[in-house]
């Protein structure tokens, strides 16, 4: 096999044309000779460059309003030719067929398209075929053809021809590739994704598409690799956000930092100042309030010791205020739509913390997002869960109503309760949380446990001695049997939030009867695994 082969001929055909001039420009500056299609062409021609327009090639003019003009034989003949075949050389003499060393594509802009909110039929204009099937043509021909799709690799293929000599190594070819066949693949993907989504049907095969945003260091753990990829260009959160200092994330920080802008923004960002404060994916502390630094400091009341080291999402603009409190405190995260100049210069002390913003627009789309969990052999998918509650829904089934200022405070919990890994409970007082039991395989301790942390942060506070007495609790699936909700009670519970459904419902009813404790039935579940 041979390795260095040198360049002669380019094809350039491009969606996006920025840096392309620049690029030809260079290649011209090799002796290379630049063929290109339709729109390109007229803007290296119009640049001074020497180029072929691709009818040249073909002998046919470009028809059907742009839909044929490199579907032709010598120009997939000129891509997928064997240089060391001589009967691959020979047909290309017969029929005249000029061998393409280097191609340079970029696809016409569907997803762009799609996310502008252009109509169907524009929309399947914007699906590219020829592009793909020459980048799938050089690319297959990798021994002896350069493919380049990525405007961000026009410099690596300068610099391989600068120290080649106007040549390419095998290796580098074959890298190419790799790259043009993950966009295709990517490409297709979007458009099967979008197609299924128009026709409100499940396909028949699914594939998840990725564009890599960091090369992590490792993942959950130091033994276990890790990257992280955007999968559209509208993707809601971390994927969209601005990092403004601090070390590089890890899997286990963007993962945290999902969960918390989830969760963060339940809460209304206009009249709802909101924080949470997430630690292993689960929230410690959330709080609303009549200001960001108060729902910062009602969520740390929590869970304290939990919030060491955790992710603090915050939806709206953090101030110089909130920022001051937040510093008190070892955080690795902290997330908001924006920062104020005066919050940053208090945060540039903690040069480890990493300072994020991502805007609220994003987060709001986050009901369109799909999610996928990996197991053996294949992967889970499911819608997000956007399930809205409000007051209208409650369904009362105990004696004793709840009173306004509990209807507002299980409102609350249940918005918590559903980012809580199940199994959940949630105890509210104030718009605060006070206790969180998470994850555990029976609800019963799960409640046993949300009453020992707000104990314990009960006698942390000296201004609390009992911070469950008079809260409300949130569970995220019902009471199988009535243990739990007598837990809760006994902790000072006066009011219950839950999906009911049990076969135990009416045990589970009479138990609050008989403690006084009022209990609301939601008919929905929020399990979160």
């Amino acid at each position: 096999m041979i390795d260095l082969l040198p360049v002669r001929r380019a094809l350039i055909s491009v969606s996006d044309k920025r840096g392309i001039i620049e690029l030809s420009q260079s290649l011209v500056g090799y002796g290379i000779e630049l063929i290109s299609t339709g729109g390109t062409f007229k803007v290296l021609k119009s640049a001074g460059l020497k180029v072929t327009e691709i009818d040249t090639i073909t002998g046919y003019p470009e028809m059907m309003d742009g839909r044929v003009k490199t579907l032709h034989p010598n120009v997939h003949g000129g891509l997928l030719a064997l240089r060391d075949s001589e009967s691959h050389i020979k047909v290309m003499a017969d029929r005249k067929i000029l061998g393409i060393d280097l191609l340079i594509v970029n696809l016409y802009p569907f997803e762009k398209t799609v996310v502008s909110g252009a109509d169907y039929e524009t929309c399947i204009e914007n699906i590219d075929i020829g592009g793909p099937a020459m980048l799938r043509s050089g690319s297959k021909n990798h021994k002896f053809v350069s493919v380049v799709t990525d405007i961000e690799d026009y410099e690596l293929l300068l610099r391989e021809l600068s120290e080649k000599s106007g040549k390419t190594s095998y290796l580098f070819r074959r890298s190419l590739s790799l790259t043009a066949f993950s966009v295709t693949a990517s490409y297709d993907s979007c458009v099967s994704t979008w197609m299924s989504e128009m026709a409100g049907e499940t396909p028949r095969r699914l594939t998840i598409s990725g564009k890599i945003v960091q090369t992590l260091r490792y993942g959950e753990n130091p033994h276990q690799t890790s990257a992280f990829y955007q999968t559209n260009l509208h993707s809601p959160g971390i994927t969209n956000a601005t990092k403004w200092q601090g070390k590089e994330l890890s899997y286990n920080n963007i993962n945290d930092t999902d969960a918390a802008l989830n969760l963060i923004y339940e809460f209304d960002t206009t009249s709802e100042p909101a924080c949470a404060i997430i630690k292993h994916a689960n929230p410690c502390g959330v709080a609303i309030a009549e200001t960001l630094r108060e729902a910062y400091l009602e969520a740390l009341k929590c869970d304290q010791m939990s919030a060491f080291g955790g992710v603090i999402a915050l939806n709206q603009v953090l101030d110089e205020g909130t920022a001051k409190e937040i510093v008190q405190l070892f955080t690795e995260v902290v997330i908001a739509p924006e920062v104020t100049d005066g919050a940053r210069k208090i945060f540039e002390n903690k040069k480890n913390l990493r300072l994020i913003t991502t805007d609220n627009e994003h987060i709001k789309g986050n009901g369109n997002i799909s999610h996928f969990r990996s197991i053996s052999g294949g992967f889970l998918f499911q819608s997000s869960d956007i399930q809205q509650l409000e007051s209208k829904d409650l369904k009362v089934v105990t004696k004793r109503t709840p009173t306004d200022l509990e209807k507002q405070d299980l409102l609350f919990a249940w918005k918590v309760a559903k980012h809580v890994k199940s199994n959940a409970i949630v105890y509210a007082k104030n718009g605060a949380t006070v206790g969180i039991g998470a994850g555990q395989m029976s609800r019963y301790d799960s409640t046993r446990i949300a009453t020992l942390k707000a104990q314990e942060m009960g006698k942390f506070l000296k201004d609390r001695t009992n911070p469950a007495d008079g809260a409300v609790v949130a569970s995220d699936a019902f009471f199988p049997f009535p243990d739990g909700l007598i837990a809760a009670a006994q902790a000072g519970v006066t009011a219950i939030i839950q999906p009911g459904g049990a076969i135990r419902d009416d045990e589970v009813i009479a138990a609050a009867d008989s403690l006084g404790v009022s209990m609301i039935f939601t008919g929905v579940r929020h399990f979160r695994h």
